[in-house]
């Protein structure tokens, strides 16, 4: 598995995982630090013009992450794929937080069970509950630096 930071040629994919609009995940890689697990399996430099995307397929990737930091914390804003992707990529902000001497917070469904195990293995505390996102409810995850 591989992770790199996330292209605008992605969106396509990332919009596949998330189940998001396309031009919403272009503004995300433009907007958010994301970076994306891929499958270790395929050549990076093989021509893709036959590619019915115009850069990545989902088939490649394995998940993504986008976060950001504020003040004193960095925020995971999406976090979705494969159990060990998520955890993989969910390490990324860690890093960066670890580094800065910040917390890092993240919200997740209930039924997202690999994010869930990721954050619980690599030490996040739940810390209540978060806001509804489209009728769904969230449980709030905290990693104290």
């Amino acid at each position: 598995m591989n992770v790199r930071d996330a292209l605008e040629a992605d969106a396509d994919a990332l919009a596949s995982i998330a189940d998001s609009p396309t031009d919403v995940m272009r503004n995300l890689v433009h907007d958010r630090t994301v970076r994306v697990a891929e499958d270790g399996s395929h050549d990076p430099n093989a021509d893709v013009s036959d590619s019915q995307y115009d850069g990545s397929d989902p088939e490649d990737l394995l998940g993504f992450i986008s976060f950001d930091a504020r003040e004193d914390t960095v925020h995971v804003t999406q976090l979705d794929g494969t159990g060990e992707a998520c955890k993989r990529l969910l390490a990324e902000p860690v890093r960066f937080a670890e580094r800065e001497s910040m917390a890092v917070e993240l919200l997740a469904s209930q039924d997202a069970d690999s994010v869930e195990t990721a954050a619980e293995e690599l030490g996040f505390q739940r810390h209540g509950r978060g806001p509804r996102f489209d009728g769904s409810p969230t449980v709030r995850f905290r990693l104290e630096p």
